[in-house]
């Protein structure tokens, strides 16, 4: 994604986008496909990565921290999977306003 594209995006339209690439995660490791699943995880990533660029958020920062303990770590933050798709889709809600 490149970056000027992205900040031209409002902060909901950035944070629905990540909550795409999430589900796409989610989606994927139900089916057990890794490679798809890591795919998209490490877009899912990327785009946090260029929010906290604009940012520069605290907030955005743990999100990242979570994403990564959940899919990547053992879950100590124990972050329900459903929990996290509720809250991606309030700011895709918000975004199609």
């Amino acid at each position: 994604m490149n970056l000027d594209k992205w900040n031209k995006l409002s902060f909901a339209s950035q944070m629905g986008n990540i909550g795409s690439e999430i589900n796409r995660v989610i989606y994927w490791q139900e089916l057990k496909d890794k490679e798809k699943k890591e795919d998209a995880l490490w877009r899912a990533l990327e785009l946090i990565d260029l929010t906290v660029i604009r940012r520069k958020s605290v907030e955005i920062l743990r999100l990242r921290e979570v994403v990564c303990d959940l899919f990547f770590g053992k879950n100590i933050y124990k972050v329900p999977v459903n929990s996290l798709k509720e809250y991606f889709l309030q700011f895709a809600l918000l975004a199609n306003k």
